[in-house]
């Protein structure tokens, strides 16, 4: 860190302002643009249902693989992660090559239609070669959103100055969908089973897709903020484009 000279940082642009310089700091927009930006609000709960279909699946298929592997727990659960880190990676390169050119949604619609289907499949068998395999598809959705969602949330809050906040909101929407999809999954597993519980998660995704689909604009392009003239503290108001 301490290699990286300071002049090549432009603290503007690191917070999402529109300046051409280092020192060119202008007043960022009220705390209010979070929640006044429409098409983060709706990316922000398309998040939290992705991750609360998602972050059950993994504890679940560890718990079905370790009822059928006595003994081979541990190296199972291993080749479990390691089967989707191996897809994450060309996903995130994928991701960095056509963003631009394919655009943001169409790529993130594509990582949220795999999770439905990966909750399903998983009810199709308990051979662990089988479950491992479906397995893989975590790394795509995964691996697109790693790279994704940096992307998404500099395009929404470009000229704000709130890129690292609305980084903070999704990452609390992400955590709480996480941490009820387990609690969730966990009472439906006990009354109900296994499948029951992938596929309620499977329709919790389907939901988050139809959301995204139907209601999250491309980002690529977006304009969502424009400085107010009138306010003597260059404070930003929505575009149009954001209603």
């Amino acid at each position: 860190m301490l290699a990286i000279p300071s002049s090549a940082i432009n603290d503007a642009r690191a917070r999402g302002l529109d300046g051409d310089s280092a020192g060119d700091l202008r007043q960022p927009s009220g705390w209010s643009v979070l929640v006044t930006c429409r098409p983060l609000m709706i990316f922000a709960l398309c998040i939290a249902l992705f991750h609360f279909a998602n972050a059950a699946m993994l504890p679940l298929v560890g718990q079905k693989l370790a009822l059928a592997n006595k003994g081979k727990e541990t190296a199972l659960m291993s080749a479990c992660v390691i089967a989707a880190q191996v897809v994450m990676l060309p996903m995130a390169l994928l991701v960095g090559r056509k963003a631009e050119s394919w655009g943001r949604k169409p790529i993130c619609l594509a990582a949220f239609a795999i999770l439905p289907i990966r909750g399903v499949l998983y009810t199709f068998s308990d051979d662990r070669w089988w479950l491992i395999g479906v397995q893989l598809l975590d790394g795509v959705g995964a691996g697109i959103l790693s790279a994704l969602v940096p992307l998404m949330l500099a395009d929404l809050m470009r000229g704000t100055g709130r890129y690292n906040v609305s980084q903070g909101v999704i990452a609390t929407t992400q955590g709480v969908g996480a941490s009820l999809s387990n609690m969730a999954a966990g009472l439906i597993v006990v009354s109900r089973g296994y499948s029951a519980a992938f596929l309620t998660l499977a329709g919790v995704a389907l939901a988050a897709f139809l959301i995204l689909l139907l209601a999250m604009p491309e980002t690529r392009d977006i304009d969502v903020a424009q400085a107010d003239a009138n306010s003597p503290f260059g404070q930003r108001v929505s575009s149009p484009r954001w209603r």
